[in-house]
């Protein structure tokens, strides 16, 4: 039997309810029906669970919400604005307008309370796995006996398309297998999706799912306050992640209740009026009585008492583990520890794969950066991403710093996103090349968010050889670098590569991939180590000629090629400059000045790359590309027939000359 709500309850959830309603009406543009729906269950656990502090959104051990159901953001708009965050009435009168603090999605960075951008479903329950994780795994580095200083839930709500999406199986079995306890789902189980009722196209025993993959699951009534609060309590003790079915009707208290028409569209102006006599709210738009304001805004002085009580906690923490607490803190706040990069470079000579320098420096940087925190979805051996030291993680050892995802990179990348954006950890995790394209929405909201995630990205050209085009990457250095806000690195060299490492790790603004190679290839001649530091520039003359008369310009395994071609015409009196260019994103972020100094105008240019030619158009007059799919068979006879060698280079420069 179903408590009676107190009037305030009643009024509380009424006015999520109406906010939602009006600002969809408002915009002409949005979803109603999900926070019409689910605003009782929302209000259970805003009200009675969720530990934060509205005036400080980032306090390091408040609790984690994500709306993995990004189209009801009013839902969570409303509550953040009830409950006190700096976000005005106005801003959800502005819902979906150019400018706004309201978007139709929720943004990271973008509204105060706001977690995780979410919108592409799955994503968002994806993430907060890599939030429950960094949790887990800091709780489990810095927590003493008597002294608990990282304590805090995750908490999803999910939609049906959410638990339709292939990322959110992948996170959720690893979620399982990985025992998160302090992972909490609250399913909105409306049976509606955008094309009608769900059983259209899902009729799977969901929480059977969810069991088997080693999570405590639970079905309530999403009207029954009680019975979601007694059902989150029973969550939050149990060992396992937790899946609960809240039982909803999409669109609650509206004429359109229970129908799809109510998912994907404003009620309407005579609907929106019958919901308010339903709901029994005789408020205009907007309006809020002051007794609601006073009820949800308890939240401001119970997170200021919940943050102090974190701080004097923290403080005795530091009295009696000093160094831990400054570990802690100066990892939380996402600063590096002091590194003296040249110091760290391994030495290299001879010809050793990119990948494989990765490697090497990685077993350099485990040491010094404790906070750094590997992984890879199966290919562990090939990636080289396990750095000496690094334990694996798992259930029984949570301080392991290795992650192995399986052969899982959807969720990997969204993990990673998590894990990152969580604090603590710098985590990177890697994937053969071609397969970036399963990681791409990961990817993508890395740069929208300014994750700085790092992705490694190995078996770079076709150079991978017998594999064959399925696995041989042809489009995707022009597919990332059209990529918005993440940075595409391809080194051409074992320093080059140790370069491209510190880049990524002292970028905080956004996410990194370094697109390594599988074959062996040469440590280039440099006046000196250093000469490889114009990689943080994006890209740099590697080797100059006198009176050059032309340009070649490459990345990774080809600015080797360029070298060769380059020696070969010196015997034919014709001396060209030959560029290193890593990192078109950094490149473009220098002065034209020095841009203009390194690629000058006027001087005939010839681009050389194993992929897409797609792009290169922006700094050369030709160039030698790939722009149809590879072959199987060993690397050198594909590179040697599909026209990378020294000789080709030659006559395409000399071609390029006689224009």
């Amino acid at each position: 039997m179903k408590a009676i709500l107190s009037a305030i309850e009643t009024q509380a959830i009424s006015a999520i309810r109406m906010l939602a309603a009006d600002a969809v009406e408002q915009a002409k543009s949005g979803h109603p029906g999900m926070p019409l729906g689910m605003a009782p269950a929302a209000y259970v656990l805003w009200n009675d669970f969720l530990r934060h502090n509205p005036t400080n959104p980032h306090w390091p051990d408040r609790d984690r919400f994500v709306l993995s159901a990004g189209h009801g953001s009013m839902l969570l708009y409303a509550l953040l604005h009830l409950t006190g965050y700096d976000l005005s009435l106005d801003e959800l009168k502005r819902f979906r307008q150019w400018g706004s603090k309201t978007p139709g999605h929720p943004e990271y960075g973008h509204t105060p309370g706001v977690e995780v951008t979410t919108g592409p479903l799955g994503q968002g329950i994806s993430t907060a796995v890599g939030l429950a994780l960094a949790e887990r795994k800091l709780a489990a580095e810095f927590n003493r006996q008597g002294h608990t200083v990282v304590d805090h839930y995750t908490y999803v709500l999910a939609s049906d398309g959410d638990l339709m999406e292939g990322v959110s199986g992948e996170a959720s079995s690893l979620a399982g297998h990985w025992g998160l306890s302090k992972l909490i789902v609250l399913w909105d189980d409306n049976h509606i999706s955008i094309d009608g009722k769900t059983d259209l196209s899902f009729s799977e025993d969901v929480l059977a799912r969810y069991a088997a993959y080693g999570w405590h699951t639970q079905r309530v009534d999403g009207e029954d306050l009680a019975a979601v609060c007694s059902a989150i309590r029973a969550a939050q003790v149990d060992a396992r992640p937790s899946l609960i079915a809240v039982r909803t009707v999409i669109g609650a208290g509206s004429p359109k209740a229970g129908s799809h028409k109510v998912h994907g569209e404003p009620l309407g102006a005579e609907a929106l009026e019958a919901t308010r006599k339903n709901l029994n709210w005789p408020h205009p738009p907007f309006e809020i009585p002051p007794e609601v304001y006073e009820h949800f805004r308890a939240a401001i002085a119970k997170g200021q008492r919940l943050e102090a009580d974190w701080r004097a906690r923290l403080e005795r923490y530091a009295e009696a583990y000093p160094e831990e607490a400054q570990e802690l803190q100066r990892r939380l706040k996402g600063e590096l520890p002091p590194l003296e990069w040249e110091q760290l470079i391994p030495s290299f000579s001879g010809k050793i794969a990119t990948r494989a320098a990765s490697g090497k420096v990685l077993d350099a940087l485990a040491s010094a950066l404790p906070e750094l925190l590997g992984g890879s979805a199966d290919l562990t051996p090939s990636n080289n991403t396990q750095a000496q030291g690094m334990e694996s993680f798992s259930r029984e050892n949570p301080t392991g710093r290795y992650l192995h995802y399986g052969v899982r990179e959807y969720a990997m990348g969204a993990i990673l996103n998590g894990l990152n954006l969580h604090g603590g950890y710098r985590a990177y995790g890697g994937t053969f090349f071609v397969f970036s394209d399963y990681m791409r929405p990961a990817i993508r909201l890395a740069a929208l968010m300014g994750t700085p995630t790092i992705f490694v990205l190995t078996h770079d050209s076709v150079a991978i050889g017998e594999d064959g085009p399925t696995h041989q990457p042809i489009e995707h250095l022009a597919s990332l670098r059209a990529m918005p806000g993440l940075l595409v690195v391809r080194p051409a060299d074992a320093l080059e590569t140790a370069y491209a490492w510190r880049m990524a790790l002292e970028r905080k603004e956004g996410p990194t991939a370094l697109v390594l190679t599988r074959q062996a290839v040469p440590v280039l001649e440099r006046s000196n180590l250093a000469g490889a530091e114009g990689v943080l520039k994006g890209g740099y003359v590697l080797s100059e000629r006198p009176g050059a008369r032309a340009a070649i310009v490459a990345t990774g395994s080809e600015v080797a090629l360029a070298l060769e071609a380059q020696k070969l015409l010196d015997e034919e009196g014709i001396p060209v400059r030959v560029v290193s260019l890593p990192c078109w994103e950094a490149f473009e972020a220098q002065p034209r000045e020095y841009r203009e100094a390194v690629l000058p105008r006027g001087l005939p240019t010839l681009a050389v790359e194993a992929g897409s030619s797609l792009g290169w158009e922006r700094y050369a007059d030709a160039v030698m590309g790939l722009d149809h799919f590879g072959a199987s068979a060993p690397y050198p006879a594909v590179y040697e027939n599909l026209g990378f060698r020294p000789g080709s280079v030659v006559r395409a420069v000399l071609e390029l000359l006689n224009r």
